[in-house]
């Protein structure tokens, strides 16, 4: 190869190299406004210290670490119940995480979750997560992504599409849900409210006694079976 070609690829190479680093040194770290303002990371880009199964005889075998996100690499089907939560449980707060699926993909962030139950979503509430143009239940806004699932509905155009990273922030404060998608607030709601309890009884959760009663609980993410990327998983707890 001549000289100039190969400095030519060197570079390159090294222009990638460098791009890369610098582009993780972005992620799963904490700003010094954020330290100062009291959030703290849940995940560290490099194991899964913090997250646990939600079932302990059914331990999350298949989430990775991979490139910086915490990653389920998928298995095609509608899951196998390798959904994982924090180690802790947390009241009134504020999540932001990142997340991204592949083609047609499915997976959820649940909140207030309560171990015990046979399935996680028995009690918990559930942010969608999902490649809503091609997936089945993203020609619905009560089961695209964004929304509270099958319980509050969310606007049209905000999710990015399969393979592109979405932000999602859910805010918790005495039973006052609020989602934002992409920098835009989705759904707000009452927890324990009459809307909630009638959109309750108007969905598949009405006779699961449980839902959406924990004033408090963990954090969740779900194996639908499908590849999904999560990461700056960040918490910021108040009174």
């Amino acid at each position: 190869m001549p000289n100039t070609a190969f400095r030519l690829v060197a570079l390159a190479t090294l222009a990638a190299t460098t791009c890369a680093l610098a582009d993780d040194t972005l992620h799963n770290r904490l700003t010094e406004t954020e330290e100062r303002s009291g959030w703290a990371l849940l995940f560290n880009g490099h194991d899964l210290g913090g997250w646990t199964g939600y079932h302990p005889d059914k331990p999350p075998k298949d989430w990775t670490v991979e490139d910086g996100t915490l990653h389920f690499p998928g298995e095609g089907g509608n899951g196998s119940g390798q959904d994982i939560i924090t180690d802790r449980a947390y009241t009134n707060y504020e999540l932001s995480l990142d997340w991204k699926v592949a083609e047609g993909g499915n997976s959820g962030i649940f909140y207030l979750v309560t171990p015990g139950h046979d399935a996680i979503y028995w009690g918990a509430p559930e942010m969608q997560v999902l490649d809503d143009a091609n997936h089945r239940d993203g020609g619905d806004p009560l089961t695209s992504a964004g929304s509270a699932y099958a319980l509050y509905p969310a606007p049209r155009g905000v999710a990015k599409p399969a393979g592109e990273w979405n932000n999602a922030r859910i805010r918790i404060d005495d039973g006052q849900v609020t989602q934002w998608l992409n920098g835009e607030k989705i759904v707000e709601y009452q927890l324990g409210s009459d809307e909630w309890q009638a959109a309750v009884d108007d969905s598949k959760f009405a006779d699961w006694e449980h839902y959406g009663k924990a004033d408090s609980g963990h954090i969740g993410l779900q194996d639908h079976g499908d590849p999904v990327w999560f990461r700056n998983i960040k918490i910021r707890e108040f009174e």
